[in-house]
């Protein structure tokens, strides 16, 4: 059976990490007859290569794995110099464990590599205490990684990865041609793109998940872009339901004609490196369309305007508030920063600030006890300062498989920890049963060793990923084995001594996962999605009271940072949620991708109605009325549905229907209707979450 495409990764990378492993162990072995050199030139390779996840494809994995050549050489040489006490060598495995594991915050890109440098220290950190070999450990680690890269650059590359700036404009070279001509792109086509858009489609290497501005700019782009696909699938469904084609009316034509316009300039410049079009042009068009709205609303000879043609014109307007976001966003991140101011400024919050602010920003958003990298970094620490305090105190021999054990079979819950100890004991017991035959039929035959390591090698890291945790553990058993026994006089004990470091190292990992979190993100879920809940509840009447108060002259949104604040939190909890094995109570959960729904509507409306609608003026008495009720409304079920999902019981009433539309003929009626619009749709969203929690197990 030929394998399917990651099947075939699987099977090139472990041609790219043997061959690199392999040439540089023999060279040094023997050739130069320096076994330290050796070991760490066999061990690189493995830990950068199997262990670490690389993002990207051939040069693109050369580069970061060149960039991770000063920090492995500065890791050898701490672990080296604490090796000299097992109290040094805890402290510096407390900190670098955590630091590592912390890194996921700065994207996928710089955590990558991050297991295989904490692997480099902890076969750095054991005794014997010998300074006098940090020269042949870093000779070691040098040659492993400039083979490596070597490899990645010229062996079995794969295909390079869709970058997200192409998958970007593809998505906006769509949504042009679907605004301009709504009948060439199916609908199914759109939902099928803007999928695709999700970040969890994405290459890793690729995601713009980093701190810094491009990355934030890009990631605001390719949200907006996903909002204008869906939309334009949204208006087209309601297109054919009632049988009147988009943008009849002339102002709502040349407004779709502008957004198109733009989509399709940018997703030129994107392909280019071209400047993006100026986004004030959108903005001028947006307002000189709303105020058309407003100034015929108001006049007598239009009075009886259709509703159904209201709302498709506040749909044409939401359309193009998103393209402005777009634009504006992809302009930021082709320049680096702003050249003009931009408002709404909290939407854009991030283009002002320096990149070590940026950075500080997301250290400290994600340094609390409530954010799931963060309790993801002080469990592997702990596990693995634990584990080098009962490897040194023991004095187990080669005990650094104890913290290579924490550190690969480590899981979010305790009870996939369980599963992944219980099948690593296994193989690992068929594995040393192997060694030790193997070991005793060969004896001191060196030739042999050497003949078999590179087979044994290709066949582990190419069948272990693919069969699953014991073989992985059972085959690596034999490869440690045949290199082993060419470096120094082995007998079947050391198959013995690997199967007990194993099993201490499973049960400090189990210890780890019954007292730091056991649950995974399931509790950590809830709580960052109430909170998520609760703040964008607070947004709802200060929206209201935004649109009915503001000055003409000077609109301004409320201020939702707080709200994107809880929002990452709760993304990051959902996304490793989603990564755990399903366990027996996953049918019972909310809607939690309801729930982030919900959150970008509210911050979307937050940030534009203000900001882009004509603010009222002279409102009638019960549009006023009706506008606070339903925010108030919203706001009690809110917070209701919070304390649900953070208590899991069921608190007060049950969902009251949304206040009724307003009347139809009301000065300024195309703004009252744009904020329904908005009302009604988190209504909607609330009522799914709210069913989706009557849902038993």
């Amino acid at each position: 059976m030929r394998p399917g495409p990651v099947g075939s990764a699987v099977v090139h990378r472990s041609v790219r990490v043997t061959l690199s492993a392999s040439v540089g162990f023999y060279v040094f072995l023997y050739g130069l007859h320096q076994p330290v050199a050796a070991l760490y030139a066999l061990f690189t390779p493995i830990a950068l290569g199997l262990l670490s996840t690389i993002p990207g494809s051939g040069p693109r994995q050369a580069r970061i794995t060149l960039r991770t050549l000063p920090f492995g050489l500065a890791l050898v040489a701490l672990g080296t110099a604490l090796a000299q006490s097992t109290a040094a060598a805890v402290a510096g495995m407390l900190v670098v464990g955590f630091l590592l594991s912390f890194s996921v915050v700065a994207g996928p890109r710089a955590a990558g590599p991050a297991p295989g440098l904490q692997l480099l220290y902890i076969l750095a950190c054991f005794p014997p205490y010998a300074p006098e070999t940090l020269g042949g450990r870093l000779t070691g680690v040098a040659v492993g990684v400039v083979l490596l890269a070597l490899c990645h650059a010229y062996l079995l590359r794969g295909p390079p990865a869709i970058s997200f700036r192409d998958l970007l404009a593809d998505a906006l070279e769509s949504g042009a041609v679907a605004t301009a001509e709504p009948d060439r792109v199916p609908v199914a086509t759109l939902r099928e793109l803007s999928e695709g858009m999700r970040l969890s489609r994405v290459a890793p290497g690729e995601r713009p998940t980093g701190p810094g501005r491009g990355d934030r700019a890009l990631g605001q782009a390719g949200a907006a872009a996903r909002r204008i696909l869906d939309q334009l699938a949204s208006q087209s469904e309601l297109s054919a339901s009632e049988g009147v084609p988009l943008g009849t009316d002339p102002a709502s034509a040349v407004l779709r004609a502008r957004v198109a316009g733009t989509c399709a300039d940018m997703a030129s410049a994107l392909r280019t490196g071209r400047p993006p079009p100026p986004a004030d042009l959108l903005r001028k068009e947006i307002q000189r369309f709303q105020a058309d709205r407003i100034r015929r609303a108001a006049d007598p000879g239009e009075q009886g305007v259709d509703s159904r043609v209201l709302r498709r014109q506040a749909a044409v307007l939401t359309l193009a508030e998103s393209a402005w976001i777009a634009v504006t966003a992809v302009g930021v991140a082709a320049a680096g920063r702003r050249g003009s101011p931009l408002s709404p400024r909290d939407l854009f919050w991030y283009v002002d600030l320096s990149t070590a602010s940026l950075w500080g920003r997301r250290i400290a958003g994600n340094a609390t006890h409530r954010s799931v990298w963060f309790q993801n970094a002080v469990r592997v620490a702990c596990g693995l300062a634990f584990a080098r305090l009962v490897a040194g105190t023991l004095d187990l021999a080669h005990g650094f498989w104890v913290l290579l054990t924490v550190l690969t079979l480590a899981r979010t819950t305790v009870g996939a920890t369980w599963r992944a100890v219980r099948e690593a004991v296994a193989g690992n017991l068929v594995g040393a049963v192997a060694a030790g035959v193997l070991l005793i039929a060969v004896g001191r035959h060196l030739d042999a060793y050497a003949v078999l390591l590179v087979p044994g090698m290709l066949i582990a890291f190419a069948l272990g990923p693919r069969l699953g945790v014991a073989w992985a553990q059972g085959l690596f058993t034999l490869v440690v084995a045949l290199a082993f026994a060419q470096i120094a006089p082995t007998t079947w004990r050391l198959s013995e001594a690997r199967l007990v470091d194993v099993v201490t190292g499973s049960v400090i990992g189990l210890l780890c996962g019954l007292l730091a979190w056991p649950a995974g993100a399931r509790r950590e879920v809830r709580r960052t999605m109430a909170s998520l809940l609760r703040s964008c509840g607070e947004l709802v009447p200060a929206t209201v009271e935004a649109l009915l108060e503001a000055p003409a002259a000077d609109p301004c949104a409320p201020p939702t940072r707080a709200t994107l604040h809880h929002l990452r939190l709760a993304e990051a909890a959902y996304a490793q949620f989603r990564s755990e094995p399903p366990a027996a109570w996953e049918g019972a959960q909310a809607d939690w991708h309801g729930v982030l729904v919900v959150a970008y509507h509210t911050v979307l409306g937050a940030q534009r109605l203000p900001c882009f609608e004509v603010p009222l003026a002279d409102v009638p008495p019960e549009a006023c009325a009706w506008a606070r009720r339903t925010a108030a409304e919203l706001t009690t079920d809110v917070d209701r549905i919070a304390l649900h999902l953070r208590t899991e019981k069921c608190h007060g009433p049950g969902r009251r229907p949304c206040a009724p539309p307003l009347p139809w003929h009301h000065p300024g009626l195309p703004t009252l209707v744009d904020l329904e619009v908005w009302l009604t749709a988190m209504d909607h969203q609330l009522r799914r979450i709210e069913a989706s929690l009557a849902v038993r197990p």
